[in-house]
């Protein structure tokens, strides 16, 4: 066991994934905020961690492929195009919340990119690369996982591309589907 830390309601699919893969990673338990929507932001706040190394977990369907999963960073937003594009679509939209809770078996506001009930596709943003170790949502409200960008990439299958932009005011997208669901 490469973990650090211990998570207090048990293990979760994504830490039994990165156990199973043998990676190294750092747990980071805090106590959720119920009344708060803004899970990685939450995240990065109550962690001290700079919001630009804590990562979301987007779902979005991408024309050609079916769903994938985005992997961005809670400072910024997702650039659908640039999604579709890195996995070969010409368009995407954000999969709603409903759909993305039944294909990764965890609920908005706890999902991991690690150990979904259904493989899909994966991009992670090339900014992940900036930092030596990144936090991703450990599969549950309240608990993230720290890694090296690599083993993220390595354990989820992800393509790396430029799929995130600078948040400069809430999109329409962000209203209607990417309420910063990490």
């Amino acid at each position: 066991m490469k973990r650090k830390g211990g998570v207090g309601g048990g293990a979760t699919p994504a830490t039994l994934a990165l156990e199973r893969a043998g990676v190294s990673f750092s747990l980071h338990e805090y106590a959720h905020d119920p009344s708060v929507t803004e899970f990685g932001a939450e995240a990065a706040a109550v962690l001290g961690v700079d919001p630009a190394r804590v990562f979301k977990t987007l779902l979005a369907s991408v024309s050609g492929v079916g769903l994938a999963v985005a992997i961005v960073p809670v400072a910024g937003q997702l650039d659908l195009k640039a999604l579709a594009a890195a996995l070969g679509g010409k368009r995407a939209a954000m999969a709603d919340p409903a759909l993305a809770e039944r294909k990764t078996g965890y609920v908005v506001g706890g999902i991991s990119p690690l150990g979904q009930r259904t493989r899909l596709p994966v991009v992670l943003d090339s900014a992940a690369l900036a930092w030596p170790t990144v936090y991703v949502s450990g599969g549950r409200r309240g608990l993230d996982v720290s890694l090296a960008p690599a083993d993220l990439a390595a354990v989820t299958g992800a393509v790396l591309a430029p799929i995130g932009r600078a948040t400069r005011a809430r999109s329409r997208a962000d209203s209607q589907g990417d309420p910063d669901p990490c």
